[in-house]
This record gives C-alpha cells, structure tokens and sequence, in this order.
C-alpha cells in the first residue's frame, strides 16, 4: 500500500469518534475556502487552485510549487485540502523518515498510473529541506517531465537549503505568518462547528487573548492549547474556558500587559529606565515580560537602538553599532529565537558606562535655532563651486584644514549669533573621557591658539 496523507482506516476513525484525533486535525479545512489566511497564494487562477482542478487543463498544466513558511502556519493544511480536492493520485512522503528509495518508488508509481488509467500524481513531501543534494536530485527528472507534480513543504530558507535546479523546475510560494484576526476566526470555529467543540464551552476575550499570545503565530499551537483549556473547563463542569482555567490548563500564566494601552508604554518605559541605571536585572525582567507578552520583537529594537545613542552614546561607541546589529538580526529570525538576540543586546546597553551627552548637546543646539538663533552662515564656507560664487565672497578666504598642521583651522565655523556657544559638554565616564581631552584642544585650536591635538 502506496503511503498516504490521511488512510481511510484513519478517516473511519475520525469519523466514528471525532475525539480520537486532536482538534488541530479535526478542524483542518476542507476546502481551499475554508482555509484561514494565506489568501495572497488562493486567489482564481493561483498554482494551488490549480492544483485541485480550478482552472486547470488546456495547455499549460499545474506547477509544482514549493511551500516556505514558519511551522504551524498551514503548509500541510494545503496540502491536505489538495489530497482531499484533487482528482489526482495523492502520495506523501516525509524527508526524515525517506529517502531516494523511495521517491524513485513513487516516481515509478506515478509513471504507471498514468500509463495505465491516465491518472496524474501529486507527491507531498514534508521538510524537503532534510533531503541531501543527491536526494533532491532524485527528484529532477520527474518534476522536469512531469511523472509527477510536487508539493514541497520547508521551514527553511529554499535559496540555501534547496538546489537550484529544482527551485528553477517549481514555484516557491511563501506563507505569511497568521494574524490574530485568522487565529480568532480559527478559534471561534473551533468552538462552535460539531467536527471541533460542538458549542460545549465559550471562551472570554481575556481567555481567547492569553490563548492568542501563546500561539504565537501558529495555528496548531493555538488549537492544541485551547482543546486543554476546554477539556480542563468541561472537567470542572464548566461552561467557560476562563482565563484561570486556560493558565491551569496550559501552565502559563497571563501577563497583564496590554499592547495598545499604558502596559505598553508603562513597561517600555521601565525597560529604558532601567538600562539608564544600569540595573541589568531589572531590565531583563521587564523584556521578559514584554516578550512573554508578545511584544513585537521590532518595537523593543527600536527602543534599544534609542537607548544607545540617548543613555550611553560616546561613554561606548560601540553601543549603538550592536543595537543595529540586534535590530537587523531580530527582523530576520523573530521569536523566539530573537529573544536571544534581545538579551544580549539589553545585557551590553545596562552593563554599558553611561552618558547622555548627545542627548543634551542637539537638546542646547535645538533649543537655540528655535529661540531664533540661526544667523547666515560665513561667507567664507558658503558654496564655491558655481560660477560667480567668488563674486558674492561665497568660499573666499576658507582654510583648508588638511593644508594646515594638525589638520585644525582657525577660522569660524557657526553663524555670529552662536559664535563660541558650547553645546557639547562631555562627561570622563568610560571612552568618553578620551573625547573630553580631545575636545579642549580642538576648542583652544580653533580659536587661534595652541598646536593640534594628539589623535585629532
């Protein structure tokens, strides 16, 4: 026997006592129309409904596609409902349990069936991403040829873990992650329809949001959860999933932290102020509540970038080149896996010397131009290039500070109204206390007096 996504063995069984199989399979749709988000790859005319006969024919027949997606998002789910939609011969294979044995085993099947009684194969193979090169390459000539059409699904990056000539021979769709909106509609289904809970229990919105932050994104892990909470609430001869039960139920407890209200802006703002006093713990212990809350992993990167330039700036240069570097690397990955990534960059920024000398020295210059303190700028560093610049005195009499020892000019730079204004005030904590030398011989250079600064 030929392996297969669902056996109809399995499908009695389900059939016969739905409460045999989890509710995440249970509520799997059964058409391309039931399926929650994803609608970018189901509109009329798209390779998947071709796939299942919508459209399909005529010349140009279905493509094999590619699947690129995070877990639980629903990449077996479409495969599932192609099994279940198509005319074609459906066989599934998992890359970790097979090999190139036998892909050439459905290759050859495939090859038969259509020889035979016309009837074309669609191949589901699930983590491609585990197959070696020469295993992939097995799947060469029937994908080029068309013995069969394949349905691949990876976690991975294709453009790393999938050769070329086969990424070349298919389409990669990629599945964007589920919003809460899809999880809730998924939920409410689940709730409701006979095949999932059949209405037995309700559940609160406070419940369904702890149930959404811990899904994170993912459909199974939301199904999973909420069938706990279920049997936990008709365990107690309940009628709710209520919150506490759902914590009981899952082991996890809810963070009062709302993402659109004052938790949000409340908990931000001890995070920053913690680093600000250096109080490591403390901040880690506020990330943790913002990650546990589901925070977007973007809004804390861009608070830390803030951070570095505000609290720390030149007490360590290198402050801000790490939060970009947590910033870049928290877009790529995403939780949880960021949370890692957020850590070590909160750990630098608390445990960093502190100045906030940047903040204060554009706070001074700002408050000046807006109290109306912007005169013309010198003549003498006007722009020269253009012809009768000279004429005007634009460029006439600038120094070159290259052409001079020490590369420092003495010649006025700011407009006469802030002439001699002092705005950048610097601190001796950490590598700033370099800037603090450097800085009184520049200002002494520049007012016509003393020899360059040493590093200047």
């Amino acid at each position: 026997m030929e392996p297969d996504l669902f056996t109809a063995a399995a499908e009695d069984r389900r059939e016969k006592d739905p409460a045999s199989s989890p509710l995440a399979v249970r509520m799997r749709p059964r058409t391309l129309d039931e399926v929650v988000g994803q609608q970018h790859l189901l509109k009329p005319g798209s390779p998947l409904r071709r796939l299942v006969g919508d459209g399909a024919g005529g010349p140009a027949g279905a493509s094999s596609v590619i699947l690129w997606g995070p877990p639980g998002i629903g990449k077996t789910t479409l495969a599932y409902v192609v099994s279940q939609a198509t005319q074609k011969r459906f066989v599934e294979l998992s890359a970790i349990t097979a090999g190139v044995k036998e892909v050439r085993a459905v290759i050859e099947g495939a090859k038969r069936a259509a020889g035979g009684y016309g009837k074309d194969t669609v191949l589901f193979l699930d983590e491609i991403h585990r197959f070696s090169k020469a295993q992939q390459d097995s799947l060469l000539p029937a994908v080029e040829n068309r013995w069969v059409t394949l349905i691949a699904a990876t976690t991975e990056n294709p453009y790393f873990s999938i050769i070329s000539p086969l990424l070349s021979r298919s389409l990669l769709l990629t599945l964007e992650p589920l919003t809460d909106e899809d999880l809730s509609a998924l939920m409410r289904r689940a709730l409701t329809e006979e095949r999932g809970l059949g209405g037995a229990v309700t559940l609160p919105a406070d419940a369904e949001a702890h149930l959404l932050r811990i899904a994170g994104g993912d459909a199974r892990r939301a199904l999973t959860a909420l069938e706990a909470g279920a049997g936990s609430a008709i365990a107690k001869g309940e009628s709710e999933i209520s919150l506490r039960t759902v914590e009981e139920a899952v082991d996890r407890a809810a963070v009062k932290y709302d993402r659109d209200g004052d938790q949000h802006y409340d908990v931000a703002s001890a995070l920053i102020k913690s680093i600000r006093g250096s109080d490591v713990d403390a901040a880690l212990h506020y990330l943790a509540r913002m990650i546990e809350a589901g925070e977007d992993p973007r809004f804390i990167a861009r608070r830390l970038m803030i951070s570095a330039s505000e609290d720390i700036g030149l007490a360590d240069p290198t402050a801000l080149p790490l939060a970009v570097a947590a910033a870049q690397a928290v877009a790529m990955i995403g939780f949880p896996e960021a949370a890692l990534t957020l850590s070590h960059a909160t750990i630098a920024l608390a445990l960093a010397p502190k100045s906030n000398t940047a903040t204060t020295a554009i706070g001074a210059a700002l408050a000046d131009v807006r109290a109306g303190l912007a005169g013309p700028v010198p003549t003498h560093l006007r722009d020269g290039h253009y012809k009768g610049a000279a004429k005007l005195g634009h460029a006439v009499g600038y120094v070159y500070p290259h052409d001079v020892p020490g590369a420092i000019a003495a010649q006025q730079y700011a407009p006469d109204e802030v002439h001699g204004k002092r705005y950048y005030e610097p601190t001796r904590y950490g590598a700033e206390a370099r800037y603090a030398d450097v800085v009184e011989k520049v200002r002494e250079r520049l007012r016509g007096g003393g020899s360059g600064p040493s590093g200047a």
